[in-house]
């Protein structure tokens, strides 16, 4: 199968998956009721809408919005809708769970408890998946949301969710280069000691299906020709598929420099779960939350096939 290039790409192999049973953790704003009932027209998600009724019936109300014939679970408030939605995805009631109303700290200081039942081994992390004019390919930036300053474990985890994740985009050998402020190893930067040591995980299959590259100061890790001018010999460098930041801040200021500065169009996601999280802003507009459910799909899809 080719691998999914651009986000029309995404948007057309998620439609013909078929839908797959969603969980919408409180959903009480227009844009999240909005973006949920365009995926569903899309045939993208069956939804359940899991939050307090009165409140999500008094916004679809007031913005116009028919939500006949999809299921409420009525909370009382927004921890609750998470425990709820939580529940579901435990008993196998939904493969997909997406943030509504609630901040990323909330939703995930409940689903990160080994209660909740959502936990793997492995660390969750979260990608931003991105299309940029200017780059030949989508651009997976990792991890720009959850893990704020990772050790060389949790690197680790974090190399490997967003490598399961270009799987399901059917990019078979994803391409990943481990970003530092340069492409030396030096010792008094942390980051380029990590990036070594991750290449050497990956040569004794500690991280496996993709090829690991690092460091990498960014112009190599996209731009062949500042690569070629630097000497950097590299399967990886002006090719990259997947951009590991050394940090949250780093890779959170990236993703956002190339949405703001960039106009790249953006999906969100959290991987190493027992299902797919789609996480994006709460700024984030319809398009882009419907573009991160339908990659949800395509990665609920991929763990029916590789669970």
């Amino acid at each position: 199968m080719l691998p999914i290039m651009r986000f029309s790409d995404l948007m057309k192999r998620a439609r013909l998956l078929g839908a797959v049973q969603t969980a919408i953790v409180h959903p009480v704003s227009e844009v999240v009721l909005r973006s949920t009932l365009s995926a569903r027209s899309l045939g993208l998600i069956e939804p359940i809408l899991v939050g307090p009724e009165s409140r999500i019936r008094s916004v679809a109300e007031q913005a116009g919005l028919d939500l006949t014939n999809i299921p409420i679970h009525n909370t009382p408030h927004s921890h609750a809708s998470i425990s709820e939605a939580a529940r579901l995805a435990r008993e196998g009631k939904v493969e997909l769970l997406v943030k509504g109303s609630t901040s990323t700290d909330e939703l995930m200081s409940v689903l990160v408890e080994a209660a909740s039942g959502i936990r793997t081994e492995r660390r969750m992390s979260h990608v931003f998946v991105m299309e940029v004019a200017t780059y030949h390919k989508l651009l997976l930036v990792t991890d720009g949301a959850l893990n704020v300053t990772p050790d060389l474990a949790a690197k680790r985890d974090i190399v490997q969710n967003a490598i399961d994740l270009a799987h399901a985009l059917s990019i078979d050998c994803p391409k990943v280069a481990i970003l530092a402020a340069q492409e030396k190893v030096k010792p008094f930067i942390p980051s380029t000691i990590d990036a070594a040591a991750l290449c050497k995980m990956a040569d004794r299959d500690q991280i496996t299906g993709g090829k690991l590259d690092g460091p990498l100061a960014f112009d190599n890790a996209i731009s062949a020709e500042a690569a070629r001018m630097k000497g950097i010999r590299s399967e990886v460098a002006g090719d990259a598929d997947i951009l590991l930041a050394p940090d949250l801040e780093a890779g959170n200021m990236l993703a956002k420099q190339l949405t703001y500065l960039a106009s790249a169009r953006t999906a969100g996601i959290v991987m190493g779960a027992r299902l797919p999280i789609v996480l994006t802003s709460r700024s984030e507009q319809e398009e882009g939350r419907v573009i991160s459910l339908a990659l949800g799909v395509l990665v609920a899809h991929n763990r029916r096939r590789k669970p």
